[in-house]
């Protein structure tokens, strides 16, 4: 169905004048039935594009349809008629015995048209929502809080129709095409025993015609501009955009076979969805800082939502991702293939169910208790245990076949991550010492463990790859890499206590936690160096790179946050900072600024090697700058707010004024997040641009032509 300009201008006006119809009478709507405002919600911003898009598809099938029962005469005489330049070329060419060449083919503007369509529907159904809340009813539907979690609910929902109308219009492709090479054939046939003199004269002068070109010179001249007295400087003719910077595109390498590369990118989409839909919670949970009475459903608490956000970007976005990485790297730094694709899935599969079943739990008030990180019930739990046992023993198995001398530091770090994350949720799960104190010592052994020995470690992992395969220089020193990796272990092991500071735990246990704090110092160091060494010489590339900023933001933040997390640790800056939103600045500085940059820096790696698709470059951009000053806006007020709410309290001030005075930070705190999550759906788009294939219809006239030059080799 194509829809013209005017057809396009009659919809746009008459669903603009629904949009205001709709938002003049929302109030009387909701006074009527206040029930049926979510169903409206739902049917406008989901139903009607399905239906219009299945109706677009209809009629295009009916068309075809319609085509195909015409006659081959009447569709020669068109295709004859419009033949382009370089087919006429070929057509004078086949006639002398000579064919050659080929043509470009039509493309579709059904894409074009849906976008239009499906833009115009959004617009019109956010008249929903122009409604004045302060004369609602209490009812479920009429809370604030209520439609925006359904709008943020609906984004990766839409994200999956949007995905299944793709794919559905390439299937509907690939039926017409089908018939399009039949029809080819009997073109092709046609043109080997066409014999019209007339014709080839129309023909050439259609060609003449056609490649008729302006010299640009009309208005100018031909003589070249003398600049005799030096007026101009630094003349260039060639144009360049300097809004965003050319960046060079990701160097070809080998392709992975089709087996272990679908289940890489099966790791990432799944990945992305679930950073998609844990920020979204996030997202909610920031305007409920600034709005908390936005609903007054227990399972939008923020006690219930915000384990549920923290879990799902924990295993479901940053796990996933790691693990779907690690398939990447460990058989590539082990020069051998990955030892079983199948334990791959399984791995997967559970890790998802992990995650679904463990959010509604959660949403359903069913937890673990006060555990932060741990909040999954242990049933829950086991399966990403068995998840982690099946991935570790893949990567040992293909460290063993591999065919270089060495261990590569980037394995050592990967496999000791898996290790230490299948003890570290042993020892939390276990029942032996749950009881008492020694569940809050557990408690700060698996939060902090959890973070260092497995998102960190791990990714560190993944930088001494990547960062010296972008940069084509060898990491600086291995030595360091190697102090780094053992001090670690010594160090971050026993820091968990450092929590709870002040507590009814043992003095001896919580100084052996600032110690081990204090001793954090060797490796992050040594780390850094190692990585700022390896950049040493290569600054340059940074700008010429669309994947070397993320990296070097998560080492920057990596040396940062790991110094203010040691300077957390003493007693006087815990006394400031303990229960404070300064724990949750750092926390995200750590988690997003150095293991989400780093993942990012990683996809957009990989996923052009495994597809062949180059992101769109300035929407790479455009990821970065959001998600870079998003986190700035996030944690920056946050950190002066928190610290000010903690000299109030050492200062004996009421509470509720430590609360008032937080209101402006915790605005910032949600600009901040909206800009973080506006990121991550540009970075979503930008993998769908990377890993989608689409389907071209065939054009008759290039493939017979195609068809003849074939018969004449």
């Amino acid at each position: 169905m194509k829809l013209d300009k005017k057809t396009q201008i009659v919809l746009l006006g008459l669903l603009l004048f629904s949009k205001m119809a709709t938002a003049k009478n929302a109030n009387n709507m909701i006074s009527d039935d206040d029930g049926k405002l979510g169903a409206w919600i739902l049917f406008g911003v989901l139903i009607i594009p399905i239906l219009v898009f299945i109706g677009s598809l209809y009629y295009k099938f009916r068309k075809q349809v319609s085509e195909n029962k015409q006659s081959s005469d009447n569709h020669f005489q068109d295709y004859l008629k419009n033949l382009n330049a370089k087919q006429i070329n070929q057509y004078m060419k086949l006639k002398s015995k000579k064919c050659c060449g080929d043509c470009k083919g039509n493309g579709s503007c059904h894409g074009k048209k849906t976008t239009i369509i499906l833009s115009i529907l959004f617009l019109s159904s956010t008249g929903l929502f122009a409604q004045n809340f302060n004369e609602q009813k209490e009812n479920f539907f009429s809370q604030p809080g209520i439609i925006i979690v359904i709008i943020l609910t609906l984004l990766p929902v839409l994200l999956g129709v949007a995905f299944a109308m793709i794919k559905s219009n390439n299937a509907l492709k690939t039926y017409f095409n089908k018939s399009k090479a039949v029809d080819a054939e009997k073109f092709a046939e046609h043109l080997q025993n066409i014999d019209d003199h007339d014709l080839e004269e129309q023909l050439q002068k259609r060609k003449s015609a056609l490649d008729f070109n302006l010299t640009n010179t009309e208005l100018s001249g031909q003589e070249n501009a003398e600049d005799s007295i030096g007026l101009l400087h630094n003349i260039s003719d060639k144009h360049e955009v300097h809004f965003t910077a050319l960046k060079k595109k990701a160097v070809q390498k080998p392709s992975l076979e089709p087996n272990i590369a679908k289940l890489i990118l099966w790791y990432f989409g799944c990945a992305v969805f679930w950073l998609v839909v844990g920020t979204g919670i996030g997202e909610y949970l920031g305007i409920k800082f600034i709005a908390p009475d936005i609903d007054h459903s227990s399972w939008l608490s923020f006690g219930r939502l915000r384990p549920v956000h923290t879990n799902i970007v924990f295993w479901g976005w940053a796990s996933i991702a790691m693990i779907g990485l690690g398939y990447y790297v460990v058989p590539i730094v082990s020069n051998t293939k990955i030892y079983s694709v199948k334990w791959g899935w399984i791995a997967l599969v559970l890790t998802n169910l992990m995650v679904i079943l463990g959010s509604l739990d959660l949403m359903s008030g069913i937890n673990n208790g006060g555990g932060e990180f741990r909040e999954y019930i242990w049933p829950v739990m086991a399966l990403f245990a068995v998840a982690l046992i099946l991935t570790l023993a893949n990567f040992i198995m293909t460290v063993a076949k591999r065919t270089t001398k060495e261990i590569y530091i980037s394995n050592w770090y990967i496999v000791s991550a898996l290790i230490f994350t299948i003890i570290v949720a042993l020892t939390a799960y276990l029942p032996f010492w749950q009881d008492g104190v020694s569940e809050t010592i557990v408690q700060g052994y698996f939060m902090h463990s959890g973070v260092g020995m497995w998102f960190t470690l791990y990714t560190l992992g993944l930088l001494y790859y990547f960062i010296p395969q972008q940069i084509n220089k060898p990491i600086y020193a291995y030595s360091l890499g190697i102090l780094a990796f053992w001090t670690q272990i010594i160090f971050y092991t026993i820091i968990g206590t450092h929590h709870f500071v002040f507590a009814p735990l043992p003095w001896w246990l919580q100084t052996v936690a600032i110690v081990g704090s204090a001793g954090m110092i060797i490796p992050v160091v040594a780390a850094t160096i190692n990585f700022t060494m390896t950049f040493k010489g290569q600054w340059h590339k940074v700008t010429t790179s669309y994947t070397l900023p993320f990296f070097l933001v998560a080492v920057v933040y990596y040396f940062i946050v790991s110094m203010q997390g040691t300077a957390e640790a003493f007693k006087f800056t815990n006394l400031i900072w303990h229960f404070t939103d300064f724990t949750v600045a750092h926390a995200h500085l750590g988690f997003y600024g150095i293991i989400t940059f780093a993942l990012w820096g990683g996809f957009y790696v990989v996923i052009p090697r495994l597809t062949g698709k180059e992101p769109p470059q300035h929407l790479v951009g455009a990821h970065f700058w959001l998600a870079f000053i998003g986190l700035l806006f996030y944690a920056i007020p946050l950190s002066v707010g928190a610290t000010l709410r903690g000299l109030m309290w050492m200062d004996g001030k009421p509470f509720i004024d430590s609360v008032v005075l937080m209101f402006d930070y915790w605005l910032w705190r949600a600009i901040g997040g909206s800009l973080m999550f506006i990121s991550h759906l540009v970075f979503a788009f930008n993998f769908y641009k990377m890993t989608i294939k689409e389907v071209s219809e065939i054009d008759v006239k290039d493939e017979a032509f195609k068809i003849l030059e074939s018969q004449t080799k």
